[in-house]
């Protein structure tokens, strides 16, 4: 039953689309085990799959890289432990450790980074019936951007500010698993080579 006090609780709207910013920080801060940053974002989208093919693809982390834009990589070091390398602007990349902090199979999978992290941020992964529709796949993350706001103003002309990659990546995982690839609007370097010959 929602919380009739607190305003940001008042629906069941991904809650970085709040008017009432801090409190849906404060919320998303409660909801995670681990809280680590104070930049809330929030995306969520509908996906032609059932729940459970979609938690088993989202939870083999080395699979995130096929749809992640800016992840060079992540290794997987245990079932609850991964590296992660992720491109930064200006060529850099920036890297820490995560520890997976709450599990429910075909449900959630939360996070948080390893004290020191480059970028320090924890979140939530949910998968939730829509019906006839699929899956609904809601991500909530808190950050800090590097840099703090100078960071975050240079992330955003780049491009590759945590907000912006994020809704365009759960758009490229709903077409992975909806098609089995991810649309492009270029060509790629192996399309160029074999016209050429």
């Amino acid at each position: 039953m929602p919380d009739t006090l607190d305003p940001a609780r008042q629906d069941d709207a991904p809650l970085a689309t709040s008017k009432h910013a801090s409190a849906a920080v404060d919320i998303a801060t409660e909801q995670l085990i681990e809280p680590r940053g104070d930049t809330l974002i929030g995306r969520a989208v509908t996906i032609n799959r059932p729940r459970n093919e979609l938690y088993a693809f989202w939870r083999d982390f080395g699979n995130l890289a096929a749809f992640m834009d800016n992840v060079e990589r992540i290794d997987v070091v245990s079932p609850s432990r991964s590296h992660w390398v992720v491109k930064a602007p200006g060529g850099k990349t920036v890297e820490w450790n995560a520890t997976v902090t709450e599990e429910i199979e075909d449900a959630l999978i939360a996070w948080s980074s390893d004290e020191g992290a480059e970028v320090p941020n924890s979140g939530r992964i949910e998968f939730r019936d829509a019906g006839a529709r699929g899956t609904v796949v809601t991500a909530t993350i808190l950050y800090d951007p590097p840099a703090g706001v100078i960071g975050k103003v240079i992330a955003k002309m780049f491009q590759r500010e945590p907000a912006i990659q994020a809704r365009r990546d759960l758009r490229r995982f709903k077409q992975l698993m909806e098609t089995g690839e991810i649309a492009t609007s270029s060509r790629t370097r192996a399309q160029l080579e074999e016209e050429k010959n």
